[in-house]
């Protein structure tokens, strides 16, 4: 029932559900599951062993699944692109494979991966995760449930964004950025500013909570402590709400360190 513009390649193999939608000119690879209700418009390419969810929007042009740039790829080994239901990937955005065997780069459900945009191999983007235009995010980088990510920001390898966190436009992210707070770039360096109020107070957060979270900023970037006093007095002088909890567990457990 998938309806497939004459042009457009299919290669065997390939399963399409029900509802699809195949542009003009596009190229669907044998080893690709794509679900109900999604299109793929025009000169779009979807290979490798890429499964993408159902109502999904591939825009013109876009590629998704094809050999990762990673050096270390050897010829032969299998790997993956997952994206989730309903996300839409934007004219020329690029999602690669992972490098090792059984590596997968993930798109989840309900993102917004706008024009330009890059996922290098394994990459894990949660759910309704956004990145703004030209956003590069190299191998392995992880954005969190509701991250968003401003215009032609880029960044290093292993790095993570945070749950409900924002990042501004042309950002380096260089080291893991901490969930719920809001960042820029001051004096060449990615700051922390302070809470994501607006994004928090959107999705209904509590007052009390963004209170707290206020106080855990003031701990750990204006009070002059250092990281380990800080998060002492987060634990014990804050409420102990989730986000909070989430909050210190995010510092302790970083590898990369923290903005």
């Amino acid at each position: 029932m998938a309806q497939i513009h004459p042009t457009a390649i299919v290669e065997d193999g390939a399963v399409l559900g029900e509802d699809v939608v195949i542009g003009p000119y596009a190229h669907i690879g044998k080893d690709v599951v794509i679900g109900d209700g999604t299109s793929v418009r025009q000169g779009a390419i979807v290979d490798g062993h890429t499964t993408i969810g159902s109502q999904c929007q591939i825009f013109p042009y876009a590629l998704i699944g094809m050999k990762t740039q990673d050096l270390k790829y050897k010829e032969g080994s299998v790997s993956f692109v997952e994206i989730g239901d309903r996300t839409v990937i934007r004219e020329f955005a690029t999602g690669h494979l992972g490098t090792a065997d059984g590596e997968k780069t993930v798109i989840g459900s309900d993102c917004l991966f706008m024009a330009y945009c890059h996922a290098a191999h394994g990459c894990i983007l949660g759910n309704h995760v956004i990145c703004s235009n030209s956003v590069q995010l190299a191998g392995d980088v992880h954005l969190q449930d509701y991250a968003i990510v401003g215009g032609c920001a880029a960044s290093h390898q292993f790095c993570t964004v945070g749950c409900h966190a924002m990042v501004g436009g042309m950002s380096k992210i260089r080291q893991d950025f901490p969930p719920y707070m809001l960042g820029d770039m001051v004096d060449g360096a990615l700051k922390v500013i302070g809470p994501n109020v607006v994004g928090l107070t959107r999705r209904g957060f509590p007052r009390d909570v963004l209170q707290a979270l206020k106080e855990a900023h003031r701990f750990l970037y204006r009070d002059g402590l250092n990281r380990t006093q800080a998060l002492d007095r987060v634990e014990n002088d804050i409420e102990q709400f989730d986000e909070i909890k989430r909050l210190v567990a995010f510092y302790r457990n970083s590898t990369r360190g923290v903005c």
